[in-house]
């Protein structure tokens, strides 16, 4: 891998990831506030030319994140002399890839690794407990994943769907969570599966819905090559 930027050499990486499930937890794990923690650890430690690469809606449990891949590039081709993260969560949550990257590639490239709130400092000496942090953050992943899998099967057998409302239908002002059929383009799906029930191929049913003026009004005319 190699860098696609030219960095000053010896520069700082800050670098910060929020994924949709460490949204939920509010301002705390927010890009801004990262932001704000990792520079202000930067320059009480001393660093002050620093650069960001940021993650956000990125899971942890894949390491193929576009900003995380150019801070890697970056380290293999020898700009970046410390990183920061506010914890080792936000470099992923994925034991043994984290356990890569602190054990042996920042190491490998004399790369100070620093987790604000975590406590640790790779210039400090070694953090017996950062392999449990590791595994600790990767089980918080697969634990939201199985909730998640399980909150859908629940709303599933519960009748709520899971996707917005396809064209026909419309959410439930009553209730977001149900849909509820859209008069006016349910007629025109129904009139599709006249035609289609017809022998009428995409084309002849796109030029027939032209023909009776529904197209423009029902937002028809730019999905005419799909029907």
């Amino acid at each position: 891998m190699t860098a696609n930027t030219t960095y000053p050499d010896n520069i700082t990486a800050l670098y910060a990831r929020l994924s949709q499930e460490d949204a939920l937890d509010g301002e705390s794990n927010s890009i801004a506030n990262q932001k704000k923690i990792l520079q202000k650890a930067a320059k009480d430690k001393g660093y002050t030319d620093t650069i960001f690469f940021v993650d956000d809606g990125i899971t942890g449990t894949t390491m193929k994140r576009p900003g995380f891949q150019k801070m890697i590039a970056a380290i293999e081709a020898g700009y970046i002399s410390a990183v920061f993260v506010k914890d080792l969560s936000r470099l992923g949550r994925n034991y043994i890839e984290v356990g890569k990257l602190t054990e042996e590639f920042f190491p490998l490239h004399d790369v100070r690794l620093v987790a604000v709130s975590d406590g640790v400092d790779s210039d400090e000496g070694e953090d017996d407990f950062t392999p449990f942090k590791n595994i600790m953050n990767e089980y918080y992943a697969k634990d939201i994943s199985k909730k998640r899998r399980i909150v859908n099967k629940m709303k599933g057998n519960a009748g709520i769907p899971l996707s917005p409302p396809p064209y026909g239908y419309i959410k439930n002002l009553e209730d977001p969570r149900f849909w509820v059929i859209d008069p006016e383009a349910a007629e025109v799906v129904r009139c599709i599966y006249r035609l289609a029930l017809e022998g009428n191929g995409p084309l002849q049913i796109a030029t027939a819905l032209g023909t009776m003026g529904g197209a423009e009004p029902l937002g028809l005319s730019n999905q005419q090559g799909r029907l």
